[in-house]
């Protein structure tokens, strides 16, 4: 059966992996992001319609829900950044960015798009993306592990506030080969040893992390809400031999 998603961040690595996945499942697709060019092109490529949008202007929620679906059986929030550094060199500016775009942002979309997945038939089904950051502590993540923390508790929240209606997940990746990490996995030697600390001795691929998503978004997990489930070669919960 066909279902209308709404997908934010669908020009990034994890959110056009999903997008080309459900599009060839046959499902409709609005996409959001802030490159236009890039998303047009990818629109065109899935047949779906799309709004440029940038997550951090506030505007932009409502003008993505005035475009999209009135009725959704799903939203993917797939917007996220990569903000390494030590204490010390974290601005007011550092904490602010990555608060808005991980955790405040994920809070705005759903809230516009509220209506529009209660209208939903079946079991509507929300899917965030958190870290490994947020629950085990890294040196230098002090600014993205605590927005992403974030993320973690607005999972929590919006699943309880929401059931039995609509279903709210989480997905915790560690580091995955995304343009978003290619400055950290430009180098072989790099990437080889971040790969090292994971038991699964690789690093996340965008397919892993679509897959999952999708499954979240369908209604074989509809007996599933309120958790943040783990997507990391195993490095959050157990130790690298």
């Amino acid at each position: 059966m066909s279902s209308a998603f709404l997908i934010y961040g669908a020009t990034g690595g994890v959110g056009s992996c999903l997008a080309r996945m459900l599009a060839s499942e046959g499902h409709r697709l609005h996409l959001v992001a802030r490159n236009a060019a890039g998303l047009e092109a990818l629109a065109q490529e899935l047949g779906s319609d799309w709004t440029a949008a940038d997550v951090l202007d506030d505007a932009s929620f409502a003008r993505v829900a005035e475009r999209a679906p009135r009725t959704l059986d799903g939203l993917v929030y797939a917007v996220g950044s990569i903000n390494l550094r030590p204490l010390a060199r974290i601005t007011t500016a550092d904490l602010e960015r990555d608060y808005r775009l991980n955790a405040a942002g994920a809070a705005l979309a759903i809230q516009a798009a509220l209506p529009a997945l209660r209208a939903s038939t079946g079991s509507a089904s929300v899917v965030l993306f958190s870290s490994v950051a947020a629950a085990r502590g890294f040196p230098m993540h002090s600014s993205i592990g605590m927005a992403k923390a974030a993320v973690d508790g607005l999972t929590r929240s919006l699943a309880a506030e929401f059931a039995p209606a609509i279903r709210v997940n989480a997905v915790a990746l560690s580091l995955t080969q995304t343009p978003l990490a290619g400055s950290m996995v430009a180098s072989p030697k790099m990437r080889d040893a971040i790969a090292a600390t994971h038991p699964l001795a690789r690093l996340g691929q965008p397919e892993d992390a679509a897959h999952l998503a999708a499954f979240l978004l369908s209604s074989r997990a509809d007996w599933i809400t309120g958790q943040v489930m783990g997507l990391d070669g195993g490095r959050g919960a157990i130790a690298s031999k």
